[in-house]
């Protein structure tokens, strides 16, 4: 019966719950802000928003299950979709990976305390590169 229960465990695509629901919410670091949908619905839907003094810059995303694989898929400036899969994941971290994109390669997510931090990184030109934020809860707009 252990062994049955496990098989079927083991054949059962992601749902909801094998999302990142510790990502939902409002966030914002500086001039930095992400919003993150409840994972409902086997689906959680992002949206990123940078403004600086030369421009203002926007991501929509969505992390989905495609075929028992969470997917990142990226649309800066709604450009069309760019698929990371995820490559490792615990209770607080996930990592999306696309050895294939230009720029980032990677994509983490974390949660330190209160506040979800976020990575890209990745290879420009041969050389290493990365970008992080640490975001604080919006509680008020």
């Amino acid at each position: 019966m252990k062994k049955l229960f496990l098989l079927l465990a083991l054949a059962t695509p992601a749902l909801a719950a094998d999302l990142p629901d510790w990502m939902a919410g409002s966030w914002r670091q500086g001039n930095v802000e992400e919003h993150w949908t409840t994972a409902n619905g086997g689906l959680m839907l992002g949206m990123g928003k940078t403004v600086s003094s030369k421009r203002t810059t926007f991501e929509f995303v969505r992390i989905v299950d495609q075929d028992g694989t969470l997917i990142y898929l990226a649309m800066p400036q709604a450009n069309p979709p760019t698929p990371f899969p995820m490559k490792s994941s615990d209770k607080t971290r996930i990592v999306f990976e696309n050895l294939e994109h230009d720029y980032p390669q990677r994509i983490l997510y974390w949660r330190d305390g209160e506040k979800l931090c976020a990575r890209t990184e990745g290879e420009i030109d041969g050389k290493s590169e990365a970008e992080e934020w640490c975001y604080a809860r919006i509680t008020s707009h």
